[in-house]
């Protein structure tokens, strides 16, 4: 900040020796140093108030954008949602309706099903190798 160098703090502190003379030179300088330090605190103090107010500003702009990315998406997931549901309506809707038969059809014979068997099927047996009758002459024995 100050371009002092050594030999003129040397003949500064000359001066003050024969100005303000050797008794109260001491006091000077320390009240002076004490000066300097509540100086040099003042201003790190006045930089770090700064700092933190760009902080907060820095914050607060990206609270903002994080807010308008989930308003933004939340927007997207609303309106997918809406699309998919007035499809599905939609789908719902054409389902439940029939649908028109053509004229070439309706002149057709109507549909028959395959006749049915009068007597169910016998299901297959499975053939264990030896002889039911044999099986029931043995028990009443």
């Amino acid at each position: 900040m100050f371009d002092i160098a050594f030999s003129e703090l040397i003949v500064i502190a000359l001066v003050a020796l024969v100005i303000i003379g050797p008794e109260r030179l001491p006091r000077v300088a320390r009240t002076a140093g004490h000066l300097l330090g509540r100086l040099q605190r003042y201003v790190s103090d006045v930089k770090s108030d700064i700092n933190r107010e760009i902080q907060l500003e820095e914050l607060k702009k990206m609270q903002q954008q994080v807010e308008e990315s989930a308003r933004s998406l939340e927007s997207s997931v609303t309106q997918e949602f809406n699309s998919m549901e007035t499809q599905l309506n939609q789908s719902l809707a054409q389902a439940d309706t029939p649908a028109p038969v053509p004229e070439s059809i309706e002149a057709a014979a109507p549909f028959e099903p395959p006749p049915q068997p009068e007597t169910p099927a016998t299901a297959p047996q499975l053939e264990l190798g030896f002889d039911a009758q044999q099986a029931e002459s043995k028990k009443t024995v």
